[in-house]
């Protein structure tokens, strides 16, 4: 039995058990999304319960001066001697107990006010109770004479001298009290009103009052329509804002991670072809002046050879330059460069190849404006754009420079030809190192021009069509615009 290593074991483990990148803008998305919602339910909440409370308050505020102000008006009517609170006139059973007060002025003031009591607006059922919690009125008869036990808002306001408010969805079927005449459709409001003696010290009588305000009940709808609605949109600007932030850092974190990684990447690669051109160079120049010694020589068969020899020495050298070329550190600083002179020295240096190659040249008006570079970077992007197009049309057709977009930053150039075209594959992999479709090319044109465009604020980008064509955009930053 074959024996498997330590080393393999460990290997599959750690592949099996491998996790997945920590995805900063995923994690934020969630997070983010339950703080904000949490917050904006939990406000939504705050402000409901608040709006409810204020204007049931409020409500029941107005209501206690009402009654209390009518109570007041109807003691002064009757001229009442003596009796200077209507809360000692409501109870019947404490007439006889005040036989110096006119009966008929007595029952005449308390009947206006229980009146008034009755017609109440919204009014659903209104109960009087003494201090010992007898009903001793209502505007459900069938409730006169209870009396009322374990009623905690009743004992609250007894107890504490002060309206109590509450509302409810639901009426209670096991509270005597609430019997009413026309069952409510859905929020009523309980208020309990103290009525006091002369005096303003002692409750001799509270007022309950069920309500159904319609009105009240619209506008508090209305208005946590509208605090729901400023809540939800809030929330979602907030979150909108903070992701689009959020998702801006992460871009620019994958941007500069993408960089750095570029960078060590390059600084490896230099750092290898360096010494292996460095390695190269010698016994390259040694192979060549031999050849050249050996061609001087010799005048036999063996000249085709040599100059064979003499040619790919040649190419591996321009390999080598190009190779150090391409991955060396570009710290030059950028200058203003002349755009249409840079153009058109590059243009002119294809001239000969261009007509050779039966490729036509169609060349738009270029505007006299300086972008942000270096003038031998700049040719060197144009070199390879326009040797790269002349490689694709080794049939001939036609080339054609333009001025795509301009603005205030920004001027867009655009190179198309007629040539064989990329697929989406090759698109894919044309700003990679060392990848070329081109027979004993090296595959580093390319991704040197996107440097140098990166390296000065500008940018590259490529469309193709396998048969039809490529077009280059190139994006240079105008000095201008700096």
């Amino acid at each position: 039995m074959e024996h498997v290593p330590r080393v393999d074991l460990l290997q599959l483990a750690d592949l099996g058990t491998a996790r997945k990148p920590f995805d900063l803008l995923r994690w934020y998305a969630w997070v983010s999304l339950a703080i904000i919602f949490s917050i904006a339910v939990g406000l939504g909440l705050i402000s409901s319960r608040f709006i409810i409370d204020e204007s049931v308050e409020r409500d029941a505020l107005l209501t206690a001066q009402f009654i209390q102000s009518i109570g007041d008006a109807e003691v002064r009517h009757v001229s009442i001697p003596n009796v200077r609170s209507m809360g000692e006139l409501l109870d019947p059973r404490m007439d006889e107990a005040m036989p110096d007060v006119d009966p008929v002025a007595r029952r005449k003031a308390r009947g206006e006010f229980l009146d008034h009591v009755a017609h109440l607006p919204d009014v659903l059922l209104a109960n009087i109770y003494a201090p010992d919690r007898t009903v001793i009125w209502s505007s459900n008869p069938a409730l006169t004479g209870d009396v009322i036990e374990a009623d905690d808002d009743l004992e609250r306001a007894f107890e504490y001298k002060k309206r109590v408010s509450a509302s409810y969805h639901n009426f209670d079927d096991a509270r005597v009290e609430q019997m009413f005449v026309t069952p409510p459709q859905q929020l009523f409001i309980e208020n309990y009103i103290p009525l006091f003696d002369a005096d303003g010290e002692r409750v001799t009588a509270m007022v309950e009052i069920y309500k159904e305000p319609h009105d009240l009940i619209v506008r508090i709808e209305h208005g946590l329509l509208l605090i729901w609605l400023a809540i939800i949109l809030g929330a979602v600007l907030v979150y909108g804002g903070l992701y689009w932030i959020m998702r801006r850092a992460a871009r620019q974190l994958a941007l500069q991670q993408k960089r750095l990684i570029s960078n060590e990447t390059f600084v490896a690669l230099g750092e290898v072809s360096s010494a292996v051109a460095h390695s190269l160079r010698n016994p390259l120049a040694s192979i060549r002046s031999s050849a050249e010694l050996a061609q001087a020589f010799d005048e036999g068969p063996a000249q085709k050879n040599i100059s064979d020899i003499i040619i790919q020495v040649d190419r591996m050298s321009h390999w080598v330059r190009q190779l150090l070329q391409s991955l060396r550190p570009l710290n030059d600083e950028a200058v203003p460069v002349d755009l249409p002179v840079a153009l058109h020295e590059s243009l002119q240096a294809f001239a000969m190849p261009l007509r050779r190659g039966g490729v036509e040249l169609e060349l738009a008006n270029v505007p006299d404006v300086r972008v942000l570079g270096q003038p031998a970077l700049l040719g060197q992007i144009f070199h390879s754009v326009i040797a790269n197009a002349l490689e694709a049309m080794d049939q001939g057709g036609r080339l054609r420079v333009e001025v795509v977009r301009q603005d205030r930053r920004y001027l867009t150039l655009r190179l198309t030809d007629t040539g064989h075209g990329m697929s989406e594959q090759q698109q894919r992999m044309a700003f990679r190192p060392f990848f070329t479709t081109k027979q004993g090319g090296l595959g580093v044109g390319l991704m040197l021009v996107k440097r140098i465009m990166e390296r000065f604020g500008g940018s590259i980008r490529l469309s193709s069509k396998e048969g039809t064509g490529t077009s280059v955009l190139l994006s240079f930053r105008l000095v201008n615009g700096t």
